[in-house]
């Protein structure tokens, strides 16, 4: 390996500064597309599920809570309904107690009218027996009696008759004022019966439109907590599959820092050895243009070095090609902007400045053979907005 891949940075930074600063072209956001980066991204868009998830808990133990509230105003409003409809059919047993009662009043009335008009009848018999000019008459009676105790024997029963009559006849007439009165009083309960059952009506529809309303807030609160467990479970299981990216990135990475180091103290070839093809500076200028295009010169430099060391290293392909599309090793080229670029041409004069710097040799980042933007933990040489290691 030649003395300048080993060189310190400072030296190769010395020498970049006396080439000339031209303009920077357009400003593209670097996406270096190494496994650390994906893993850091992994990892917040875990952290990032793992808040949903938080919000999504917290929203479902308050849907929770609300829905057990409501469950037991529930329960109360069923019980209250409960007595309602108990207390209505209470009502409903005693107005048909009291509507058979009136019935029996009513009967019991009819019944003593019916006496009354008999007694009536009876006793217009007995007028017309008594006074009436016939030959069964009070006088001829009388006028026929055997004897003086006979005549006033017989008027004395002819009295006691009319007596009894009369008697019977006031009773019949009180029994039917007391029916008649004891019907009124009877009907009288039966409209405040009938004014309670309103009531109690009113009072069950209002409080089964209550129940109605709280079975519904339930049900929505229900579908409401059917989805925040589903979106909770669709969240889990992204945070499970992200775990397991983790863990695969993690590992992966670990594999990269291995291979960076098998890269620094395995065989290097000299840059004279290199072959280059016809179309490789224009790729190598156009893949700094898409990871770099946006940062200082020497950022630029840092970007076309990495590619470089990965020809010169013997853990990587060895020609410009190779590298730069081996699989997963560069965003630009997954998601096709590299593609478009070299369709365009898009790379500036520093680009190509910086391709030429490196597949000349030059290197400002060492033997480093991967870069990423920064994060805590991963040391190396920082160089504008990313990191080499």
């Amino acid at each position: 390996m030649k003395i300048w891949k080993k060189t310190a940075c400072v030296l190769t930074i010395a020498i970049l500064a006396g080439v000339p600063a031209r303009d920077p072209g357009p400003v593209v956001v670097s996406a270096a597309s190494t496994t650390r980066e994906k893993l850091d991204r992994t990892q917040k868009e875990k952290e990032n599920l793992e808040d949903e998830l938080d919000r999504t808990q917290e929203k479902l133990e308050n849907l929770e809570g609300k829905r057990d509230t409501l469950k037991k105003e529930l329960d109360y409003l069923n019980a209250q309904l409960s007595a309602v409809v108990a207390n209505l059919e209470e009502l409903e047993q005693q107005i048909d107690d009291k509507e058979q009662e009136i019935a029996d009043t009513q009967a019991a009335l009819e019944e003593a009218k019916a006496a009354e008009e008999r007694q009536y009848a009876s006793m217009a018999v007995v007028a017309r027996c008594l006074y009436e000019q016939q030959e069964d008459s009070y006088l001829v009676a009388l006028l026929s009696s055997g004897s003086f105790s006979e005549l006033l024997n017989m008027a004395e029963q002819i009295e006691k008759v009319v007596a009894y009559d009369q008697r019977m006849l006031q009773e019949y007439k009180e029994s039917r004022i007391l029916i008649e009165e004891h019907e009124e009083r009877l009907r009288r309960e039966m409209t405040e019966l009938e004014e309670l059952r309103g009531k109690a009506e009113e009072e069950r529809d209002k409080v089964d439109g209550m129940v109605s309303q709280t079975s519904a807030a339930i049900a929505k609160y229900g579908d409401q907590i059917s989805g925040a467990e589903k979106k909770a479970l669709d969240y889990e299981a992204e945070i499970r599959k992200k775990e397991e990216d983790l863990e695969y990135l993690k590992k992966k990475l670990a594999e990269e820092i291995a291979k960076s180091q098998a890269a620094a103290n395995g065989a290097w070839r000299d840059i004279s050895e290199v072959s280059f093809s016809e179309g490789d500076r224009r790729l190598l200028a156009n893949l700094i243009y898409c990871e770099a295009g946006g940062e200082p010169y020497e950022g630029q430099v840092a970007v076309g070095s990495v590619v470089m060391n990965r020809v010169l290293s013997s853990q990587f392909p060895d020609t410009v090609v190779g590298v730069i599309y081996q699989g997963g090793q560069f965003s630009p080229v997954a998601s096709g902007r590299l593609d478009l670029a070299l369709a365009a041409d898009k790379a500036t004069d520093r680009c190509y400045q910086a391709a030429d710097a490196a597949m000349s040799g030059v290197t400002n980042v060492g033997n480093c053979v991967f870069f990423r933007t920064p994060i805590d933990g991963l040391t190396g040489i920082n160089i504008g907005g990313h990191v080499f290691y």
